[in-house]
């Protein structure tokens, strides 16, 4: 949602503008930010630095010269648009946690202390940084002031913003858990929200989409949640026979797999079921259609599982401050949606959080079914779909592991104590290190890539990172590409200094429910790198601005391209003092985050502030 910019020039700033020949702009100015007959002014947030309180204030349309010559002749300008700016490379992030043996967390590492291998070949690490919670935690910028015409001058100092530094969604995988783990894990969670901090919003979600929790701080809320955790299967429900019993696993390998063995299997369970009567032909038919009907729902219901957890993770990377996953699943098996876990780490992995897994099934051993329920399968089979059972439950934990290690959270199986795992699922590691590399002449075919992280030294550490990628199918549109850039740098809660800029926040109460909220960017041109054409320093940067609730949820944002054909004068005088835009945004009294997001088309590169602001009720 687009919002106006109000712009205005000092007097130094105006006299330049003077010799260019902007007479009409000047006045009109002038005329714009005049304060009505018995308006309150606006005052700053906090007092400004000495650059931005001498700097000029970006216009918010082209405007024309005295003489009416066309409007590309303005120097500065800015309008609503969709984002234009160059796209930067392909970056494949990888979060490395390392341990000793003791499991103690490394933390004196540096950028060349890695190396990193994409399909045994060497690759140049090109970002690095450490993160902790603390690196996390939303840094504000200066806390603004009320300007009330009605209030007295003797109001009280206004109280700092305070805003929930940790967001975490604690999603149960009803679709594939059976009854007995959601007993046990409804238990365990409730020892979860007693290690809550005063600042942790918690929300609770589904797989299958049949409950959820928006973020809350309220615990009793958060306990009445779990009463409505219990199993949501697509598939088949139990006790429900059908003739062949194919097992989700089983039919994998028969047909994506073409294991002849399985088929077999299942062959001489239908001419079982079916009390002999049919003949090994249509016994072998009846077992492959069984087959490819249970695959087909087993992949729908893993399908399934995929797009809910995509929305928990869109929901929570729009959240500031940390955010963790806690994944609570028995599992489940991988067959043809196997691209689908590593696009959903690397998105993961771009957006901060960090997926914590609690394995369901607790300290288990192989299941070899159940005895209340007795298979209609042959007795000659017995033993080989026992080990296909085996193998299957195995099977489900890879999903899980591959969770945890490739965004640097701890997976939690193979024990008894769940409410202990889940109390701790809450927190991120103490440190961890995410690096980048740009792929050298990556092709455009959708292949797995495997990675590898070591250390350059002999030390005995235990390294937890991502085990590959998957490479683009298809090349994004430039524009698109752009577009999901920047929005990812929107609902992140990181600070990025690419190019310099300063926030401050401002408001002004119209009325005991409304205010009027501004934003005010100053940028520090000296940061931006500018193209000369036709003996103007020409670049254009995207201005997005975001505004949150105290919890998190989106209330409002615009976006604006302030373009710049500076000619030598104009640019030597912004070197020195810079220019602000601002931009004002209708909102009711509360605590907000403003979260705003800088990013130039010639560089392509980017800057992201956060700040806080009370408006008093």
């Amino acid at each position: 949602m687009g919002r106006s910019v109000e712009i205005r020039f000092d007097r130094r700033a105006i006299g330049l503008l003077v010799t260019l020949g902007l007479m009409v702009f000047a006045a009109s100015l002038r005329a714009q930010t005049s304060p009505a007959p018995g308006s309150a002014p606006k005052t700053d947030a906090a007092p400004a630095p000495s650059a931005a309180q001498s700097s000029p204030t970006v216009p918010s349309t082209p405007a024309a010269n005295a003489s009416g010559s066309n409007l590309s002749s303005a120097e500065v300008a800015s309008h609503d648009t969709s984002p234009t700016f160059k796209v930067r490379v392909n970056l494949v992030l990888v979060r490395v946690v390392v341990r000793d043996q003791q499991g103690n967390v490394i933390t004196n590492l540096k950028k060349e202390d890695f190396q990193l291998q994409d399909n045994r070949k060497p690759q140049t690490i090109s970002t690095f940084s450490v993160e902790t919670p603390e690196s996390h935690a939303i840094v504000t910028a200066s806390p603004a002031t009320v300007t009330q015409a009605e209030e007295p001058s003797s109001e009280a100092p206004e109280a700092a913003a305070t805003l929930p530094q940790r967001f975490v969604s604690v999603v149960f995988d009803d679709t594939n858990m059976q009854t007995q783990d959601t007993l046990s894990v409804r238990a365990a969670a409730s020892h979860l929200f007693s290690s809550m901090a005063p600042s942790d919003r918690v929300g609770i979600y589904t797989t299958s989409g049949q409950f959820s929790l928006e973020f809350t701080s309220d615990r009793a809320q958060l306990h009445e949640s779990l009463l409505h955790i219990e199993p949501h299967p697509l598939a088949t429900a139990p006790g429900v026979h059908e003739c062949p019993e194919v097992s989700y696993f089983q039919a994998d390998r028969i047909v994506n797999y073409s294991d002849t063995q399985a088929l077999a299997i299942a062959t001489q369970d239908a001419i079982a079921c079916s009390g002999g009567s049919i003949p090994a032909s249509a016994a072998q038919a009846l077992a492959q259609t069984a087959a490819e009907h249970t695959a087909s729902i087993g992949d729908s219901q893993t399908e399934y599982v995929y797009r809910h957890l995509e929305d928990t993770l869109r929901r929570l990377s729009a959240m500031p401050g940390q955010r963790v996953m806690v994944f609570v699943s028995p599992g489940f098996i991988v067959t043809t949606n196997t691209r689908e876990g590593g696009d959903f780490i690397d998105r993961a992995n771009r957006a901060n959080v960090v997926i914590n897994v609690i394995d369901a099934r607790g300290l288990y051993t192989p299941d070899m079914g159940d005895i209340s329920q007795p298979t209609q399968g042959s007795p000659l089979t017995m033993g080989l779909r026992s080990a296909y059972l085996t193998e299957a439950q195995f099977a489900q934990s890879d999903i899980l592991a591959q969770f945890a290690d490739g965004t640097g959270g701890t997976y939690f199986h193979n024990r008894n104590d769940l409410d202990r795992g889940l109390r701790n699922a809450i927190v991120a590691p103490p440190l961890s290190y995410l690096i980048g590399f740009s792929p050298q002449n990556l092709k455009v075919d959708g292949h797995y890539h495997v990675l590898k992280v070591s250390l350059a030294g002999k030390q005995k550490f235990v390294i937890q990172a991502r085990h590959g990628y998957y490479a683009p199918r298809i090349v994004k549109d430039p524009v698109e590409a752009a577009k999901e850039e920047i929005q990812e740098a929107i609902f992140s809660q990181e600070e990025i200094r690419d190019v310099p800029i300063d926030l401050q926040t401002q408001f002004f109460k119209t009325d005991q429910t409304q205010a009027r909220l501004a934003v005010l960017t100053h940028v520090d041109v000296k940061g931006i790198h500018f193209r000369k054409v036709e003996g103007r320093s020409r670049d254009d940067l995207t201005f997005a601005t975001a505004i949150f609730d105290e919890n998190g949820n989106f209330v409002t944002g615009g976006e604006k391209v302030v373009e710049m054909r500076l000619l030598d004068p104009t640019l030597d005088r912004l070197n020195h003092a810079g220019f602000t835009v601002k931009s004002s945004f209708e909102v009711k009294p509360g605590t907000y985050l403003v979260r705003m997001v800088v990013r130039d088309a010639e560089g392509s590169q980017m800057a992201a502030r956060n700040g806080a602001v009370v408006i008093p009720y």
